[in-house]
């Protein structure tokens, strides 16, 4: 897997939707120098995770919008598919009421120059040639400056949903480097203080705050949801009994 953080984006040219509609040779250069662009990958239209990541950066689009941020979606599927996904209710399962861009991926170029294709193509010594796996995008994530930079990227698996407000954050935190020069620590959220990157700004930072400080959502005590054990589903099998 490539590692495109400090590298310039790859471009490209291709079809899809925006705003609704089918749209032809959309490219990420026309945002350079202008907008900062999230764009993310994900593998499938008429699936099961996807939309919920689509609908979820659709409510937050507002939010990217006000941090000049561009949110862009892209997946193998064609723009064809892209719109009649559309044409589907959020309430049965499709995505409708997305706005912002999904970009049609078709020949699978894009995915492949970002390091996100799941399986190759290959050619046999017959020279017949074959695919190995399904030719589909892993659900990636690029956090991309105004100079066409990638500053951030995240890449999970097919079965694990993203996080918007994580996506979100790493927004903050880059524009907060930019504006004020200093750097974020651990679990840095907008209006938190930064460090500079000096061993006394470390020190006195490490000085006022602690791992006990985190605060994780959903927890007993730590934060952190216990893992359901045989006891327990035995002892409440015998309470229903």
């Amino acid at each position: 897997m490539s590692v495109l953080v400090g590298k310039q984006a790859p471009s490209f040219k291709a079809s899809g939707v925006n705003k609704g509609k089918i749209v032809e040779n959309f490219s990420l250069d026309q945002f350079k120098g202008k907008k900062y662009v999230l764009l993310f990958f994900y593998p499938k239209d008429f699936t099961f995770v996807c939309p919920t990541e689509l609908h979820a950066f659709q409510d937050a689009l507002e939010e990217f919008e006000s941090r000049n941020v561009q949110v862009v979606g892209c997946s193998t599927d064609t723009e064809m598919s892209h719109w009649g996904w559309l044409q589907v209710p959020r309430n049965e399962g499709g995505i409708g009421g997305v706005t912002y861009p999904i970009v049609a991926d078709t020949n699978k170029t894009i995915s492949a120059d970002y390091d996100v294709l799941v399986g190759d193509y290959k050619i046999n010594e017959d020279g017949s040639f074959t695919a190995e796996g399904e030719l589909i995008a892993y659900r990636g994530l690029f956090l991309i400056d105004k100079d066409g930079v990638v500053q951030h990227q995240v890449v999970n698996n097919l079965p694990l949903g993203r996080s918007v407000k994580e996506a979100l954050r790493m927004v903050d935190a880059l524009q907060h480097y930019e504006e004020n020069g200093e750097v974020c620590p651990i679990d840095w959220n907008l209006g938190d203080e930064g460090m500079e990157a000096t061993h006394e700004s470390t020190a006195m930072y490490l000085s006022k705050n602690s791992i006990s400080d985190v605060k994780f959502k959903g927890a007993t005590g730590t934060g952190v949801k216990p893992a359901k054990t045989k006891t327990a589903s035995k002892k409440r099998a015998k309470s229903k009994a």
